[in-house]
């Protein structure tokens, strides 16, 4: 298992967290996903065996929450 945490500065409020929690959770090899709304931070554990950081950092541009560089 690894962790990652990547800032997401659209993340404002419930709605961009439930979105976020909702598309990312559903990735496979994603075990958990917090957000953080006041930080705009997104935390993530998953198997790199089945998902790519990525693929997890793409799947929240498609939502709308590029992570900042």
């Amino acid at each position: 298992m690894e962790a990652m945490t990547v800032t997401a500065p659209s993340i404002s409020c419930a709605q961009c967290k439930r979105a976020i929690e909702g598309a990312v959770g559903t990735l496979p090899g994603v075990l958990s996903v917090h957000v953080e709304v006041p930080s705009k931070t997104v935390q993530v554990s998953y198997d790199p065996a089945q998902v790519s950081r990525a693929t997890i950092e793409a799947t929240l541009d498609e939502e709308g929450y590029p992570v900042a560089s």
